[in-house]
Formats: C-alpha cells, sequence, structure tokens
C-alpha cells in the first residue's frame, strides 16, 4: 500500500489544491477517470461561452435592422465553430497535467474507497490522513441511447447537426437552445410546463421568456411520450398537457434535465462518510465530512453547484490543510449569471423565495433607459430588480436582466462583500453615460421606497 500526506479524488478545481501541496512538499496523490481540468473547462463553462461567442456576433447581425442598418448572414461555418471549440478542449487536459511537480503523482483511473482512509485505483491500494473528494457531478442520462447530454457536445464528434430538438428549461437548455438557434441550426425547446429559468425572480423569469421566445421555438407545457430513432432522424411523439399530440423530427436530442452526484462510484458504504437524500456528500463548515480529515469540494457537496463556488472552496481548504487556518467557511452571496439572449444575472433571494421564507423586504423594479448607452442599444426590456431589507437597507436580492448584465452584476456584488448597503450604489460616482450607470435610477428608486417606509 503507497502512503501518501494527501490524496485528491477528482481533478478540476481541487487540481490546484494538488500542486500547490506538492509545491509545499506535501506527498500528493491526485486521481482522476477523465480529463483533467474537470467538467467546467472541458465540459462546462468555458466551451459553452466559446459558442456563446459566436451566438452573440450573429444575434447583432440578425438584430441589426432596430438600428437602420441592413445586414444579412451569408453563411455560418457551424462546422469550423465546433472544430476551434474542440481544439481548445483538447489543450485543456495536458495544460492542467502540467501544473505538479515531483511531489504529486497522477493516477488515471476511478477511485473507491475500501476504509475510511483507504483508496482503491486500477487495483492498486493508496491511503493518506487527509483526502479531498472533488468528483462532481454528471448529467441525468437521457432516455434514449442515441439522444446527447452536454457531455456530447464537448467535444462534438462527426458533423453537427443540421436541426436538434433540446429538453429542459433550465440555463444549460437554454444557453444551448440560443447557440443552436443563433447559428442556424434548426431549434425546438421542448419545456414540461410554462416557465423556462423558472429559479430566476419571476418578474425577470418573465421577461426572459418574452425575449428568448422572439428567437428560439419552445413548446411549452411539453413533453415527449415516444422516441424513435432511424439511424439518421429523431421522430419524437410530443404530448401536451390539455391532451393534444404531435410529431416532431430533428437529427440531434439533447437532454439538459440536471445533474446528479458522481459519488456513486466511490463506494462511501466502506467508509463513515454521510451522504444526503439527493447522494450528495454531508459535509461540515470546514468542508470536512462525517471523517475526520476527509474533505469534499465543489459540486459533489450539492450545496453551490458553481465553478466560482468550488474555486473559493478549494482556495478556502487549501489553507486549512497546508497553513492550519481552522476558521469555518460561509459564503457571503452566491452570484450567478445565465449567458443566454438576453443575458441574466442574479444574487440573493428572489421575490418568490422571500415570501415562503417571511423575510421582511421591499422590491423595486427599473428599466436602463434613463443611461444614454443603455438607450444607444435599442432595447427596451433591459430591467434591474431589487430585494431591500426595510431596516437596515441591506440587498436582500438584485436581479439583472440585459446585456452585459453579469459584467454589471460585479459592481453589486462589491458592495455587498465590503459593506451591504443600498445606499452606496445610490451615493457613488458613476461615469456618465457608462451602461453601469443604469443601475443608479434602481438604487435611487430602491433608497427611496425604504425612506418612505420607515
Amino acid at each position: 500500500m503507497k502512503q501518501y500526506d494527501m490524496i485528491v479524488i477528482g481533478a478540476g478545481r481541487a487540481s490546484n489544491l494538488a500542486r500547490n501541496a506538492g509545491k509545499a512538499g506535501k506527498k500528493v496523490a491526485i486521481i482522476e477517470k477523465d480529463r483533467f481540468g474537470g467538467t467546467c473547462p472541458n465540459k462546462g463553462c468555458v466551451p459553452s461561452k466559446l459558442l456563446i461567442g459566436y451566438a452573440e456576433v450573429a444575434r447583432n447581425i440578425q438584430e441589426a435592422s432596430r438600428h437602420f442598418i441592413d445586414a444579412t448572414i451569408n453563411h455560418i461555418d457551424v462546422q469550423k465553430i465546433f472544430e476551434e471549440t474542440n481544439a481548445h478542449i483538447e489543450k485543456v487536459d495536458p495544460a492542467y497535467r502540467a501544473k505538479f511537480n515531483e511531489n504529486v503523482t497522477i493516477y488515471k483511473g476511478e477511485a473507491s474507497f475500501v476504509s475510511n482512509y483507504v483508496v482503491e485505483v486500477n487495483g492498486e491500494q493508496l491511503t493518506a490522513p487527509k483526502i479531498v473528494i472533488a468528483t462532481g457531478t454528471r448529467p441525468v442520462a437521457p432516455p434514449h441511447e442515441r439522444a446527447w447530454t452536454s457531455d456530447d457536445i464537448f467535444p462534438l464528434k462527426g458533423t453537427p447537426p443540421k436541426s436538434i430538438t433540446i429538453v429542459g428549461g433550465g440555463f444549460i437548455a437554454c444557453e444551448l437552445a440560443n447557440f443552436f438557434d443563433a447559428v442556424g441550426v434548426e431549434t425546438k425547446l421542448l419545456v414540461r410546463n410554462q416557465r423556462i429559468l423558472g429559479n430566476e425572480d419571476e418578474e425577470i423569469a418573465s421577461i426572459f421568456k418574452e425575449e428568448f421566445t422572439k428567437h428560439v421555438d419552445v413548446d411549452f407545457d411539453t413533453h415527449i411520450k415516444n422516441i424513435a430513432h432511424d439511424g439518421k432522424i429523431f421522430t419524437l411523439a410530443l404530448e401536451r398537457k390539455n391532451g393534444e399530440e404531435g410529431e416532431h423530427k430533428s437529427e440531434a436530442l439533447l437532454y439538459a434535465i440536471g445533474r446528479v452526484p458522481n459519488t456513486d462510484t466511490l463506494k462511501l458504504e466502506n467508509t463513515d462518510i454521510q451522504i444526503t437524500k439527493r447522494g450528495f456528500i454531508a459535509r461540515d463548515e470546514n468542508f470536512q465530512t462525517a471523517v475526520e480529515g476527509i474533505y469534499v469540494v465543489g459540486d459533489a457537496s450539492g450545496e453551490h453547484m458553481l465553478q466560482h463556488a468550488a474555486a473559493m472552496e478549494v482556495n478556502h481548504l487549501q489553507k486549512v490543510l497546508l497553513l492550519g487556518k481552522q476558521e469555518p467557511y460561509t459564503f457571503k452571496y452566491m452570484p450567478h449569471a445565465v449567458f443566454t439572449h438576453p443575458e441574466v444575472a442574479s444574487v440573493g433571494l428572489t421575490e418568490q423565495k422571500a415570501k415562503e421564507q417571511g423575510v421582511e423586504y421591499i422590491a423595486v423594479s427599473k428599466g436602463w433607459l434613463a443611461s444614454a448607452k443603455a438607450q444607444s442599444l435599442r432595447i427596451k426590456y433591459p430591467r434591474t430588480k431589487i430585494l431591500i431589507d426595510p431596516n437596515t437597507y441591506a440587498i436582500l436580492g438584485f436581479h439583472l436582466i440585459g446585456p452585459h448584465a453579469a459584467t454589471m452584476m460585479h459592481q453589486v456584488l462589491s458592495i455587498m462583500h465590503l459593506d451591504n448597503d443600498i445606499r452606496h450604489l445610490k451615493e457613488m460616482l458613476y461615469i456618465h453615460p457608462a451602461l453601469s450607470e443604469a443601475l443608479l435610477p434602481a438604487a435611487v428608486k430602491a433608497v427611496s421606497a425604504v425612506n418612505l417606509n420607515k
């Protein structure tokens, strides 16, 4: 049995911990069954945003008429787009492997626990007093063997389809549907209910639905009753809530209906590690499992399934394991964005969540057209929605829909991080007429609403 100071299972964000532990002189084993780098740079946020970059250019040309510009797209080389994206993905694994010094041993294979501190990989047993589980998640398996998940897009093998049906109403489904539609692939999105981006604030989601469906063909209240595939084309028997039935054909069928943890192969039953009802690994405020010295970070915990959350958790755990810091880590807030057309960014409570939780709040909503830069975009839908604590002026929730929403949100996040008080957003000096200036009228309205409530 080989002895190490630390074993890291999963080479996504946690590969940074393995690298820095190796640099600190620790003897480290890192185990990965797939590509180094994990989901984000290989199959998730990075390659999907590379695709969205192409979609944004296409959308700008398609919508040029609102600027009195007559523009047409003569050709979009979708094959070349995927070749470029595939080429990026090919560089990820070797780049991550090159991070490690001689103190880090790489194991390519599937890890499983023999006991609390003993891990087996490729028939070999390893042990360490510190073990970090960072095994992430995978897409829910589709009901047909020829159907895709997002894992089949990155990298895409073969010729891109000329038509695609996407099942799901979350951010992955919407981002991919927007991309394929924008670059000229005949696209249909199937949603089981009336909402897309159902976790967003209802007001924002309503605006999103109206704008998104101007481009993407969406069938709401619809599910697939039967799937047939003749070797080239999917024939889908559709059923709607009202009982109406229909048929739809496409070259590709992609499911984006959620993700499940990669903990089922770890043989955690051989340990004292506890799992939740959803199959994720339970942990405390220091990311430690029920077994002392064994930690879990990232999506495997099921708490904050976002890359930026995983990165922060790994950074904190590095301080715990390498610097002896024992202070618990709690996120002050957890922002996210949906990179579609339109773009959405959000942090904190939605209004529906505030109501469910009985939180006292004041909600205000304001468009962006007080900003000349926003006016220059010649669109009317962009909006800011804010939930404020009427007693402290603290931002409880902040929601944006419009171009560069994710970038604009960072101005709000800075205030929330340093001193969460909406009055700072009202009183600060803005560059005129930068797009971020569109936040000012909303902040003024929020502060006025709180003052009137006192």
